[in-house]
């Protein structure tokens, strides 16, 4: 038996090391998997930041509609949204949802 393993060291040694090293390449911090794992996280942060630079886009907008030239149609919107204001002879109706969660 140990004559057989002296003949065939070399054999053993190379089989060893190629299995080691195609472990290393599919798992561990720098494998494969990670480095997929870490592509999907990277997709979905960029999809994020689309996202979150489409709201600075639309809240800069909407500060500018009130602060270079002020605009009074945003304004009675705003107004009419969020103090449910309305104009003489206009009726306002408040609709609840009436949506038990049990």
């Amino acid at each position: 038996m140990l004559k057989s393993i002296k003949n065939n060291y070399f054999i053993l040694i190379s089989t060893f090391l190629v299995f080691y090293f195609f472990f290393n390449l599919i798992s561990g911090e720098r494998g494969l998997i990670s480095y997929l794992e870490k592509l999907k996280i990277l997709k979905n942060l960029k999809e994020k930041e689309v996202q979150l630079s489409n709201k600075i886009e639309e809240l800069d907008f909407r500060n500018s509609l009130l602060s270079d030239n002020l605009d009074l149609d945003y304004i009675e919107t705003l107004i009419r949204q969020r103090f449910l204001f309305g104009k003489k002879g206009e009726t306002i109706y408040i609709i609840k949802d009436n949506d038990t969660k049990n």
